[in-house]
Formats: structure tokens, sequence, C-alpha cells
């Protein structure tokens, strides 16, 4: 089912191998397999059993787990995986390993990919539950696949990968330390990291010059995050590190504005410099300076919606507390943009938000006020949530009902490729998924999104049968 998504590139450094306990089993598996470990590629083999089912207990893999190894080489832990009853999808760069996996395991819930890591489309693993990723990362690209595994919005539960220890301590470190620095950063925003052991050369063969160490990676609670622009934290962070020496004061000068202000409400010294804040006072620091774009943050009048009857018919207006609070009938768009290939465009809610925060949802999405039509209002939310203008086609009308919160729901479709620009406090997220993935999703996982957007798909899919 995911070979359509793999591509081909990547050698991947440790291959593990519990099956064969002396070296001379391993050579003779090698030379099976026509490989010859490469110092230059980065080709270790461990031989230690004990260490290898170590280093699954850590993922705590159960049988209701998706597991994705990242480089299996003869498929040490792909064993000890499968042996949890968990299901399992290996990506192997290389041919002759992935052939020899496909023939050692036979096991229906074991599936090779023969791809580079760093060309495999994640927004699958978006249908599966507790998604496990278990990668041996190539030292020389290591951040490039952890940015592609884990990155924001992360599809993952848990992350246990091994890493040259360098980068283990830089990716686990604490403030005020050499090596806590703009990656830390970016990836402890989102997860919790935790270095859980050194793992020496000796153990391989033939040794690797450096030592290894194991880090695990759990999500953080999304809504706990209270991050209001990740793209504006992830800029401001790697300037305040683009020069270590100097005091953030003169670094972030443009932004900031009056820094004595700024550096008493996050609590830091006037000298401070980037590796003297914490997680916790960066994300104070983002969102004190954080430019807003988009829907003003305070309208001069309260937004005023129409209240309809059954038949939609205007009987009133109220505004949007006296409608949701009342569960009074009203209206509503919701806007469906698709890409050139096919793709739909949908945008993850904000935490901020007073209602289904952090869920997906329709591209874009709003409210019927109390002098607009329809089509009036699907244009300006297009405008104000994407930054864009298209021509909207009108498909259908969803009914008022709990469904759709008492909304009568016009929904639009039409078609753009971008660039995008959207409110971060409405919106943390945007990114185009193909349709077979999103049916697969609202399959598996309806509880992602929001209510509104599941029936204006619904929609979507019984006209597009018409």
């Amino acid at each position: 089912m995911f070979t359509a998504f793999c591509e081909q590139s990547v050698r991947f450094p440790v291959v593990l191998v519990t099956r064969f306990v002396k070296l001379s089993q391993i050579r003779t598996a090698l030379a099976q397999t026509g490989v010859r470990p490469a110092k230059k590629l980065g080709q270790n083999f461990l031989h230690d059993q004990n260490l290898a089912r170590w280093i699954v207990q850590q993922a705590q893999i159960s049988a209701k787990d998706f597991v994705l190894e990242i480089g299996p080489g003869l498929g040490a832990l792909s064993r000890e995986i499968l042996r949890r009853g968990a299901r399992l999808l290996a990506l192997e760069k290389d041919a002759r390993l992935a052939d020899f996996l496909r023939e050692e395991f036979s096991d229906s819930k074991f599936e090779v990919c023969h791809c580079d890591a760093l060309n495999f489309d994640t927004r699958i693993l978006c249908a599966e539950r507790n998604v496990k990723v278990i990668g041996n990362l190539p030292y020389y690209v290591a951040s490039q696949l952890l940015l592609h595994f884990v990155n924001f919005p992360s599809r993952i539960s848990l992350g246990l990968f091994m890493l040259q220890d360098e980068m283990a301590r830089r990716l686990s470190a604490k403030p005020r330390t050499a090596d806590y620095g703009a990656l830390t950063l970016r990836l402890q925003l989102h997860h919790h990291v935790e270095y859980l052991r050194k793992i020496p050369r000796t153990v391989f063969v033939p040794q690797p010059e450096v030592a290894s160490a194991i880090v695990r990676f759990t999500p953080r609670d999304e809504k706990q995050v209270g991050i209001s622009d990740y793209k504006f934290f992830r800029d401001i962070v790697k300037r305040g590190f683009s020069q270590r020496r100097k005091q953030l004061r003169n670094l972030l000068a443009p932004d900031v504005g009056s820094w004595e202000d700024v550096a008493r409400k996050i609590r830091a010294p006037l000298t401070a410099r980037a590796e003297e804040l914490s997680r916790e006072q960066w994300i104070e620091l983002a969102n004190l300076i954080v430019p807003h774009v988009g829907k003003p943050a305070v309208q001069e009048s309260p937004e005023r919606f129409p209240i309809v009857d059954e038949n939609d018919r205007k009987i009133g207006t109220g505004t949007r507390p006296e409608v949701h609070e009342n569960n009074f009938r009203h209206r509503a768009v919701h806007i469906l943009i698709f890409n050139g290939t096919g793709e739909l465009l949908l945008q993850k809610r904000s935490p901020w938000k007073d209602r289904h925060p952090v869920l997906w949802d329709s591209s874009a999405a709003g409210h019927v006020e109390a002098n607009e039509q329809y089509d009036e209002t699907a244009a300006r939310e297009l405008d104000e949530e994407l930054g864009v203008t298209a021509q909207l086609r009108p498909i259908g009308k969803l009914p008022a009902s709990e469904k759709t919160g008492q909304e009568f729901i016009t929904v639009y479709c039409g078609e753009h490729n971008g660039p995008f620009r959207y409110p971060s406090e409405e919106i943390s997220a945007i990114e185009f998924f193909p349709v077979d993935i999103v049916e697969q999703w609202v399959a598996n996982k309806p509880e992602d999104f929001a209510p509104g957007f599941l029936e204006s798909w619904r929609l979507f899919k019984a006209k597009s049968l018409q």
C-alpha cells in the first residue's frame, strides 16, 4: 500500500543484527546479499543482541502500534518489533537488503519500501493510529531526517533514533550549555527529547569513528505549547543563535523595540544571550513581538450574524456569543481549495480558537455576517484566511443541524497553488493532502477534524459521484 509513495536514494549508517550472534554469521549473511560494509558509506553492524532488544523496548511497542523503521538493514529491530505484534513499514535504501528482508519475513504485518527516507511522503502517516518511528539515522543527514519526521505538525506518537552522540546531546540539551542551540529549541518546542543511552563504538563491526546514542521523542500537548506563530518563532531563534556571543538586545533589535520592557516581561537579564533563555522564555519572547497579519485582533464593533429559521430565512441578528450560546441557527461557508495536481488544502486550527482548537478543517471557512450573502462571505474568508483570490464554485448546501453546529453551510471549491498567507492567531498550519489520504484519514480518525469539515467533505464526495 505504501510503495507508490517511496523513492530511492540515502544509505543508512548502522545496520542492526540480532539473528546473527557470531561475527562469522554476520559476514555470511552479508556475502549472501552482496553487501560489503563500507566505511565511507557509514555501514556498521551491531553484534550485541541484548542491546538491539533493549533499543526496541524503549519504544514501548504493542500490537496497537504502526511502526515506521528507517534503515532496517538485515532486520534485527524489525524482528523485535514484529514479535510485539505491531504493523511495520521498513524503509530501506539498499535494494539488496530490501530483497533480503522480503525473503526473511513472511509476516502479513510487515512491508518493505525500497526508498530514500528523505523522500518518503509522511502525509500517509496521518491516516494511521499510534505511529512510532524508529531510525538509525545517517549522521550526515540526521538533522534533515529528524525535521522530516518530527517537524510540526507531527504525525507521530513517539520517535526513537540512533544518532551520533554529539548530536544526541545537542537535541536533549538544557539552557546555559554549549550544546543548547537553534535546532535544540526547534525540536524541543513540540517534543520532549530524552537522551537515553550512549552506544560505544566497540559493539559495531566495523567500528565507526565516533560513539552513538539513543534519543526518544514524545510529543507535547499542542494546546499547552502556547506559541502563536511557529514560523516567526523559528526565525527569531535562528537569528538569536546566529552569533552566540552577541546579546539578544542587539541581534533582535529590529523586532523587539524596547528590550528593557521585553526582558522584564520574560524575566531575562538585560545582557541575555540566546543560550540563556529557556524554551518557555523563547515562547514568551516570540509571542510578545510577533507581528500580526490577517483579521484584526480587536474589531471596532462586535460581529453580528443573521439568525435564521429552519428554512434559512432571516428572522433577526445576534453577536457571535449570543448565537453560539443560544444555539441559534445561522449561516456559514466552507471552501475546499485544490492545487493543480488535485490535492486538497487543509488548515490546522490554532490552539487559541474558541471552537475546535488544533483540529484540521476546510481550506477556509467562516460565518456569514449580517450584511452579507454566502458568495460575498466566501470571497472575503478566502482573502482573510489564505491571502488569495480564486474563482469559487458552489457545490451544495448543508442544512443546519447538530453536526454543523446549527449552521446552514454553503460549500465551495476552487483551485490555487499558493503561496498562501494566513493569520497565525487563527491557523497554526496549512498543508496540501492527496484526496485518497484524506479519505483514509477521515475514515480512520474522524476525531482529527472539525465537524463542519467532515460534513462538507461528505457533501463534496457525494457530488463528485453524481
